[in-house]
């Protein structure tokens, strides 16, 4: 049961931190694009996604400990 929440929990992290908006390309690594050194609130939709991906990734991590400890 633990591996199948965890399956389902690893997905959705995927999930949003695909749809989490970056610069695209290898420009973002060179230092081109919208990387230009400002800072930019994260406001609306962006923050909900944002705050639940650290949610979701804290659950998994914590998923994982538990599931050590019952099998260990």
């Amino acid at each position: 049961m633990l591996a199948i929440l965890q399956i389902i929990l690893a997905v959705a992290i995927i999930t949003l931190i695909l749809l989490q908006e970056r610069t695209s390309g290898i420009s973002g690594l060179l230092g081109g694009g919208d990387s230009g050194g400002y800072y930019q609130a994260r406001r609306g939709m962006e923050r909900i996604i944002f705050i639940a991906t650290i949610v979701l990734a804290v659950v998994f991590i914590v998923l994982a400990v538990w599931q050590l400890v019952v099998r260990g």
